[in-house]
C-alpha cells in the first residue's frame, strides 16, 4: 500500500510561513521539471484515521459535530490525528474510544487517502472495526460531540442526498464495501 515520493517539484525557497496549533502553513516557491518556477501553498497537517464501526445491530456509528471550517454541524465517521509515536491502530482504537466509547475486537486496514493532494499534506488512513464493546476514553475538551447510529443503506442514502458530505467519510465507507457486504 505504500507509494513512495516522487519529488518532481523542489522547494527553492520559501516566502511566508505561518504555525499554528495543528498545522504548519507555507507558501513554497517550487522548480518546475522544465525549469519554470512556480508558488505552492502547502499546509502540513498530521496524518489521521477515520473508522468505520459497526455495532452488534449493524449500525455505523458516526458523530455530528460542529465544524468550524465548514460552519456547520456533520454527520462524520469517527477520526482523529496519529500524535506522536502512536502506530495507526492504536491511534484508530484511541479514537473510537474518545469519540464514541466504543473499543473493537477486530480493526483492519482499509487502505489510506489524502485529504486535498492540492494543498494538504495530510493523509488518512481508514479502519474498518466491528465486534465492539464499552470501553470509553474522556473525550478531548475542546469537542462536542453527539453519537448516531444507523443501518448501512440508510448511510448510502445520505450521501447521495447530501446530507453526508464529509469526503473522509464517503471515502471510507467506500473502501470499507467488501466487508459491510459480509453484514
Amino acid at each position: 500500500m505504500r507509494r513512495d515520493l516522487d519529488q518532481t517539484e523542489p522547494t527553492i525557497r520559501i516566502m511566508n510561513e505561518f504555525v499554528g496549533s495543528r498545522v504548519h502553513v507555507r507558501q513554497e516557491v517550487i522548480r518546475l521539471d522544465d525549469g519554470t518556477e512556480s508558488i505552492r501553498d502547502v499546509i502540513y497537517h498530521p496524518n489521521s484515521v477515520v473508522i468505520v464501526p459497526i455495532d452488534q445491530d449493524k449500525n455505523v456509528v458516526m458523530v455530528r459535530q460542529f465544524r468550524k471550517a465548514a460552519g456547520m454541524k456533520l454527520l462524520e465517521l469517527p477520526a482523529g490525528v496519529v500524535e506522536g509515536d502512536f502506530s495507526l491502530i492504536d491511534a484508530a482504537r484511541r479514537e473510537l474510544r474518545e469519540e464514541t466509547g466504543q473499543n473493537a475486537e477486530r480493526l483492519v486496514l482499509l487502505g489510506d487517502f489524502f485529504a486535498a493532494p492540492g494543498t494538504l499534506t495530510e493523509r488518512l488512513y481508514a479502519f474498518y472495526a466491528d465486534a465492539l464493546y464499552d470501553d470509553p476514553l474522556p473525550a478531548d475538551d475542546d469537542e462536542r460531540i453527539n453519537i448516531e447510529k444507523f443501518p448501512l443503506q440508510i448511510v448510502k442514502d445520505m450521501i447521495l442526498s447530501g446530507e453526508i458530505i464529509d469526503g473522509k467519510t464517503i471515502a471510507a465507507l467506500f473502501l470499507a464495501q467488501k466487508l459491510l457486504k459480509e453484514h
